[in-house]
């Protein structure tokens, strides 16, 4: 088992455990952290069939009460109505100030019962068990937490640490392959925007990373959360380097939205708003075209979406793309805030992008003026 702390300024520290075998494991793991031997599990449909039992009789073993709350499976969850409902459920429950919440799915569940957490009684605590890889690298760990709404991705939402958060490999042997590649993306993702040699050994590795007998994934698991662990004890609350994890997401929710929240896998969106991402790095001049290509190739080795035709729905319009894109958190006086790369293991937050730069790159890749 491999222990990641993070911490940082106005929030307290937590331990991210990383290690095959640990469900079995977690309600002793859980234990030390509640304030009350009593907690909500929240999770999927999906993912209660699979592992709900086993969690609940560890939590039982540690002597934790524990109910079980399932929400659908899906981005629709993200969403107001089932943000009421599930508080309603914790109410009936009447889950204390004292009491946590267990978030147990992939990151809609993450977000959506952390964001729930952080609003409940006006704040409880909660632990995040992520069984999705996307979860288990990027969206379990810094405390971000949201739902969607018609005019975008995670504009609704709140900064609430977890009190721990239990990363299982073993619980990735039953996702679907596609969403292994889909969270493949963002383990990619940590070598672009900032370790050049992680990179260089996802690159190397490509489908072999998925193999379950190594221990290649649960080390790439390992070193995503660590970085990511660094970032936010720097900024915490997304107000400088953090941004640097957006790295394609700009691009990639600006699909998300205008495919409906459904057609494509987050993960999809990011690989192939990544690509783009380095493409339009090459177009200003920071980034060598070469690391383009690489950064392109090494997504695509594993099949994930690349160029903007690959993606459910297209022809897309311009300006839709373009609106999505303006509504983006980061947008700053009417202009665009876009991570970008100046190659390989080297991400940068670019302030000053205008519009119309943006629009004519769309079209040219492929967008309808």
């Amino acid at each position: 088992m491999r222990t990641v702390r993070v911490e940082g300024e106005g929030f307290r520290a937590y331990e991210v455990l990383v290690g095959r075998g640990l469900l079995p494991r977690a309600g002793y793991l859980i234990r030390p952290v509640l304030n009350r031997p009593r907690v909500a599990v929240i999770s999927d449909e999906t993912v209660a069939g699979l592992y709900g039992e086993a969690l609940i009789d560890s939590l039982a073993d540690a002597g934790v009460s524990a109910n079980l709350i399932t929400v659908p499976p899906g981005e629709g969850s993200k969403s107001f109505a089932e943000l009421e409902r599930l508080c309603d459920r914790l109410l009936a429950m009447e889950l204390t100030r004292k009491d946590a919440v267990v978030a147990f799915g992939g990151g809609v569940v993450g977000d959506l019962a952390g964001f729930a957490a952080s609003i409940y009684m006006r704040g409880i605590d909660h632990i995040q068990i992520p069984t999705t890889l996307l979860a288990q690298v990027d969206s379990s760990v810094g405390g971000k937490t949201a739902i969607d709404t018609p005019r975008g991705k995670n504009l609704i939402g709140a900064f609430w640490q977890p009190r721990m958060v239990i990363a299982d490999p073993d619980l990735l042997q039953t996702l679907p392959e596609r969403e292994l590649k889909a969270g493949y993306a963002e383990v990619l993702k940590y070598g672009l925007l900032g370790d050049a040699d992680l990179f260089r050994r996802l690159e190397t590795l490509g489908p072999q990373l998925f193999d379950p007998k190594p221990d290649s994934l649960t080390k790439a698991i390992a070193r995503s959360v660590e970085m990511k662990a660094e970032i936010v004890a720097e900024d915490a609350r997304e107000a400088g380097r953090r941004m640097l994890l957006n790295l394609g997401h700009t691009f990639g929710h600006a699909l998300e939205a205008e495919t409906g929240f459904g057609p494509m896998l987050h993960g999809e969106a990011v690989a192939l708003g990544t690509a783009m991402a380095y493409r339009f790095s090459v177009k200003r001049g920071l980034c060598p075209g070469k690391d383009a290509d690489r950064a392109e190739r090494a997504l695509a080795a594993v099949g994930l979406p690349t160029r903007l035709e690959q993606a459910p729905g297209a022809p897309f319009k311009a300006d839709r793309l373009l609106g999505h894109m303006a509504k983006d958190k980061k947008a700053e006086g009417g202009k665009l805030v876009l991570v970008l790369a100046e190659g390989i293991g080297r991400a940068v937050p670019v302030r000053d992008v205008e519009p119309a730069a943006l629009r004519r790159f769309l079209i040219e890749e492929g967008a309808q003026a």
